[in-house]
Parts: structure tokens; sequence; C-alpha cells
């Protein structure tokens, strides 16, 4: 299988790197194409770097759009000829950053997993993960023993052992929260992510497991 990953932020590179040390194919995409090209030649032969979205998109199965959650909307909707019958990874998180850290711009009890799984292709397969942990958690604590949980949330059989697959691929054991009815859970401020219920401690599998069901 095949993973698009779009937008070379943080989050983008690191599971670049993660999945393509699990023996992953991934095709890399940013607004700047040198920054992906340079990803690519570091991670090697199963890194490709490509210009165009779309052509990223129709050679995909899986696509990972690692991009700001402002950006998204024009994305699916820009996009969504390319996105019939893929696995869409949604690992965003509806915030800015001001001052005193970050603000949600969405209502207080909507998510963008929720959000965006309304902006998706009716064929496509929508899961939300890879959103808890922060780029540096994700890079540092990957293979850790025992592994640290990534949730997940979809109400897809096909996302779902999707999201499984490269959460393990990735490093960490995936923990599934129920449905995109669950996503707010395990995005900022939720009660499964470590910048809210968690007060910033990201959990193994058992203590996330135990954590879900009290």
């Amino acid at each position: 299988m095949t993973t698009a990953i779009i937008g070379m932020g943080n989050i983008g590179r690191t599971l670049a790197r993660h999945l393509t040390d699990g023996g992953e194919r991934v095709l890399l995409v940013d607004h700047t194409a040198s920054k992906a090209q340079d990803l690519a030649n570091e991670l090697g032969e199963t890194a490709q770097a490509v210009v165009d979205v779309k052509d990223a998109l129709d050679a995909a199965d899986y696509v990972i759009p690692t991009i700001w959650f402002a950006q998204q909307k024009e994305f699916f909707e820009q996009n969504a000829d390319s996105l019939h019958g893929k696995v869409i990874i949604d690992p965003s998180n509806a915030i800015e950053f001001e001052d005193n850290g970050p603000v949600k711009i969405i209502g207080e009890n909507e998510s963008a997993g929720e959000l965006n799984a309304a902006r998706v292709p009716s064929d496509a397969h929508f899961v939300k993960t890879f959103g808890t942990l922060s780029a540096d958690e994700l890079r540092d604590l990957a293979h850790s023993d025992p592994r640290f949980a990534v949730f997940y949330a979809t109400d897809d059989d096909v996302a779902g052992a999707a999201a499984e697959k490269l959460i393990a691929v990735a490093g960490f054991d995936p923990v599934n929260v129920g449905g995109i009815d669950q996503s707010g859970r395990i995005e900022v401020f939720g009660d499964l992510h470590p910048f809210g219920g968690l007060d910033g401690k990201p959990l193994t599998k058992a203590q996330a497991e135990d954590r879900l069901a009290k």
C-alpha cells in the first residue's frame, strides 16, 4: 500500500520517517516542492516527492493531510474527485496559537473529526488519528517498551484496519475510542488528549484501555 502525506510540517515529516523505516511506500507533497524532495532524498527508495497533489492522491491508497485544520476544507473541496474510495487519515486539531497557547477555532461541542468526516466523499474511508501526540512525542516515543498508545476514532472498518496498521508500523499501539462522534475526545482539550484531560501524560496501551474502561 502507498500513503500520500500532504504537507511537510513536523507531523508530516515524522510520519514519513516512521512509515518508511517500517517499509511503507510514501508519496510526499508540499507547496514548497524542495522540502518534499529533500526529505525523499533523505528517506531513500520507498519515498517519492510528487509536485502535483492530484497525482499523489490518485496514486495513493491512504491519504494523510498533515496541514492546518483551517486549510483542510479547501483541500477536501478541491481534491474531492481524487479522494473517492481512499482511506483518509486525519490528524488535525481545530486550533490556532495565541500568546497564551492554543485556542479552539470551532464550536465548543464540535470536533475536527466530525466536521472533516462530513467533507470527504461518501465512499471514502475516514479515520481520525495521529493528532493526539505532539510531533516531538510522535518522534521520540516510537517503539518504546512498553509501547505508547495512539488513539483512533472511526465508523469504518476499512479505515480502522488501515489506522491500526500504520499506527503499529509507526511504533505505537493502536487504541480505538469508538466512532467519529468520539473524535473530540482525542483532539486538543479532549479528555484523551495530553493537552486536555491527560495532563500532558501520554499513555501506554494498558493505561489507555484502563482509562477507557472507567
